[in-house]
């Protein structure tokens, strides 16, 4: 593997290093869509500091989203990001 795809797989795992980001890709699996005031409540959060993370999580290609009117909602990217979830979860669950 070249320094270009190392870098870019350093990237991903950074994402996942972050508690906040953590929990909203946890969130964004328990749905199949929410939205930004949803998630929010649920983190107890501000909006604005929600929608940060949101457009850090979605430039690493981790989220996407859907716009209906004004409000946008967000879903995990692909099935790769659930499975790299699942198997963190399995992992540190080992005895």
């Amino acid at each position: 593997m070249n320094d270009e795809k190392l870098m870019d797989l350093a990237d991903l795992f950074k994402q996942f290093g972050d508690q906040t980001r953590l929990r909203i890709m946890m969130e964004c699996q328990r749905e199949e869509e929410i939205s930004v005031g949803d998630l929010s409540e649920r983190l107890g959060m501000t909006a604005s500091a929600v929608s940060h993370q949101l457009a850090v999580l979605k430039s690493g290609k981790l989220l996407k989203s859907r716009r209906e009117g004004k409000q946008v909602f967000y879903s995990l990217a692909d099935d790769h990001v659930r499975t790299i979830i699942a198997m963190g979860v399995e992992h540190i669950e080992e005895e």
